[in-house]
């Protein structure tokens, strides 16, 4: 089943976002983001970490590669940006087994740069822009 959201201001990323997480949260922890730089996929994790309650500061963890967030009803939450990642032995060290096995959400940003390493049932979103519409593709 592939669904397209459409966002023609930022408003309607909060509907898209409340959309995406109510389709999979009882069965999904792995969120993988695709798309260009700059497309909107950490203003789109904010709003799913908005959505789910988190106080605390969604960023893009760019040089940190990983930030943890905490959401009273759901637990911890790692948001990931592989960007910057140059191998996959990068990805082992840093002991990516313990936060995707964990059973606590993920959002990952760049998930291709760490493809054989996802889980099998990892939901895959792709964001694309034209002339200043977002599509959001689950």
């Amino acid at each position: 089943m592939t669904d397209i959201i459409e966002c023609k201001t930022i408003l309607d990323i909060d509907f898209a976002a409340q959309k995406v997480f109510n389709t999979f949260n009882a069965t999904n922890r792995i969120f993988a983001f695709y798309g260009l730089m700059g497309v909107g996929k950490t203003t789109f994790i904010k709003a799913i970490c908005k959505y789910m309650g988190v106080k605390d500061i969604v960023n893009s963890p760019t040089f940190a590669i990983v930030n943890e967030y905490k959401a009273n009803q759901y637990g911890k939450i790692y948001h990931f940006d592989f960007y910057r990642i140059k191998t996959i032995a990068e990805v082992y060290d840093m002991g990516y087994e313990d936060y995707f096995y964990s059973r606590n959400y993920c959002f990952i940003e760049w998930p291709e740069k760490i493809a054989p390493l996802l889980p099998k049932d990892f939901v895959s979103l792709t964001i694309k822009e034209n002339n200043g519409i977002r599509s959001i593709i689950f």
